[in-house]
């Protein structure tokens, strides 16, 4: 629900902002409102980190699924990035803190220094003609000539500039598959030329969820500081019991999440025919003692992926805090936005409990890594305290 405030504005701050909704094409509202929440984010980056054992970034951020995750395995977020007006709505309304815009146009000097990257990054196609020329005249290629016009780039340069002690990124399962294999290959090779140890598992959210949700985690970390063979393992802990769909239903829900007569007839007429020609599309009847479909972004359209039956009634959608409850989103967590742009957002969101598993792992393999380098610098210098107190006493023999 939103709330009114009226203001005064000098002539000179009014002009201003009207000039720059003509060349932006967003609205007064927006602008001011935008300007209100970046000046509250600019407070809220100061407060203190230092009871954090570790800073990171939340990069392509939705909703901050992936911030809940690293901020329970004890992490700060120092920076965070989102297009999308209204994801960046729901960002602040959890974290108060609203997240920068288009990634391409920020200056990566400028992102605070941190120990660990994270990204849920959109998947896109790498145009490989380009790199096949310059190889075929022997020429080099690195990351910059493969990834440049992709958003995966911008993760690229930053984290060439910072150097994060480690980096998480999450993508749809198809990311392996994806134009022959070729966009997969693409990336790993581009994480290792920025001399990275890479690691990649396929994990389903149904382990945490009663969501059947496969997706992509790739895991790397720095090898200019910890060396190679590092040996991480996605050793996730599934919950026990396991979630099932009737815990995370509401028990009162209202009737507009009903299908209506039309689009219920719409559904089962399209399934018929799809089974008709042998194909498995069609509307999903969840079982409430069973995991769901896999819920997407286009839920909002109709529901049919995941529909509840009703006694006596034609099914329902979910309602957006059940799809909250199926991504593993706690109930404390603030919907400010309107049903359609909520079930975008969960739909394009992670399954928080399986992303806080991996986080914890992540940052134990880092705890860990941090150690032992610490163990052998320590032992350097004590060799070469050793080395120089040995050359003295040879000194002062010869001298004698």
């Amino acid at each position: 629900m939103a709330k009114q405030i009226h203001i005064r504005l000098d002539d000179a701050v009014y002009d201003a902002i009207s000039k720059y909704n003509d060349n932006t094409n967003i609205s007064m509202q927006d602008a001011v409102s935008t300007a209100l929440m970046q000046f509250l984010t600019r407070e809220m980056r100061g407060s203190d980190s230092g009871s954090a054992a570790f800073t990171f970034i939340d990069l392509f951020a939705g909703i901050g699924g992936m911030r809940i995750a690293y901020e329970r395995a004890g992490g700060h977020c120092v920076y965070s990035n989102e297009w999308n007006k209204y994801s960046q709505q729901t960002y602040f309304a959890n974290f108060g803190e609203q997240p920068d815009g288009d990634i391409t146009s920020v200056d990566e000097n400028s992102i605070p220094d941190h120990d660990i990257l994270v990204a849920g990054f959109p998947c896109q196609p790498f145009s490989i003609a380009g790199v096949s020329k310059k190889q075929s005249l022997g020429r080099a290629t690195g990351f910059e000539d493969k990834t440049q016009g992709t958003l995966f780039f911008d993760i690229c340069r930053i984290l060439k500039t910072k150097r994060p002690k480690a980096f998480m990124l999450e993508n749809v399962k198809n990311l392996k598959s994806h134009d022959r294999g070729r966009t997969f290959k693409v990336i790993t090779e581009a994480l290792e030329e920025l001399d990275y140890e890479v690691f990649h598992a396929v994990l389903d959210g149904q382990n945490y969820v009663p969501q059947h949700r496969e997706r992509i985690l790739i895991v790397g970390f720095d090898r200019k500081r910890y060396g190679r063979d590092l040996g991480f393992r996605f050793n996730i802990t599934p919950v026990e019991p396991r979630p099932i769909m009737k815990d995370i239903l509401e028990p009162d829900v209202d009737a507009k999440y009903t299908l209506t007569d039309k689009l219920w007839t719409y559904l089962q007429n399209y399934a018929a025919k799809h089974r008709a020609a042998g194909n498995g599309f069609g509307y999903g009847i969840a079982d409430p003692d069973c995991v769901s479909r896999t819920l997407s972004a286009r839920y909002y359209k109709d529901g049919s992926e995941i529909l509840i039956e009703q006694d006596g009634k034609n099914p329902r959608r979910l309602t957006p805090r059940e799809c909250a409850r199926l991504q593993g989103f706690p109930d404390d967590f603030v919907i400010p936005v309107s049903d359609t742009q909520a079930y975008k957002q969960f739909g394009n969101s992670v399954v928080v409990p399986l992303m806080t598993n991996v986080a914890q792992l992540v940052v134990e393999k880092m705890k860990e890594l941090d150690a032992y380098s610490l163990r052998g610098q320590s032992h350097q210098k004590s060799v070469a305290k050793y080395v120089a107190d040995e050359a003295a006493d040879r000194k002062v023999a010869v001298m004698a």
